[in-house]
């Protein structure tokens, strides 16, 4: 009776000879530019190796919102306006994305897209928490310091908020910043 209840309550990968595999996710933030693709080529050749991975690609549309004359009438864009730039923001989003599954598919990488809409920085720090990214790998397009006070860095931004272990690629001298 005592071995009984000792292998009930013994875990499986002890009861089984196939050891347990976790799939690990890597979340890869992407916009248009080469230093964000530069990135995921990083990750490709240097990171994965283990079919458990499992590369999300993610990609953030900043929101339309029409512009707004204070010292004149107020303007309200017409709303076939709005589906028109939705519709173009997110038939970009799906280019890079596919861009970006190719790679995945010329390296036999399992990838899934995702299209959000919000604060890049905000949004990419919070997919990261909700999808329990074990990693997040971002570009840096090299910005100097008075760009990046005026701008801002994404990379930057994701590595003092996001929850997970971040890694921020670095530009190859080969490739011209992007502006």
């Amino acid at each position: 009776m005592e071995a009984e209840t000792s292998a009930v309550n013994a875990p499986a990968s002890a009861a089984s000879d196939t050891p347990v595999t976790m799939k690990k996710i890597i979340m890869v933030a992407f916009d248009e530019s080469e230093e964000s693709f530069y990135a995921l080529k990083w990750a490709l050749d240097n990171l994965i190796n283990d079919p458990s991975i499992i590369i999300t690609l993610i990609n953030v549309q900043l929101p339309f919102t029409p512009m707004v004359y204070p010292a004149g009438p107020v303007v309200f864009a017409a709303p076939t306006v709005f589906e028109a730039v939705k519709k173009g923001q997110h038939e970009n989003a799906t280019r890079i994305l596919s861009r970006a599954l190719h790679l995945c598919k010329q390296k036999m990488v399992k990838a899934e897209t995702l299209i959000l809409e919000g604060d890049p920085k905000d949004k990419i720090c919070q997919a990261a928490h909700e999808l329990h990214a074990d990693l997040l790998v971002v570009g840096s397009r090299g910005l100097g310091k008075i760009k990046r006070a005026f701008l801002g860095s994404v990379s930057d931004y994701c590595a003092h908020h996001v929850h997970c272990p971040i890694l921020i690629v670095k530009p190859s001298k080969e490739i011209p910043k992007s502006s």
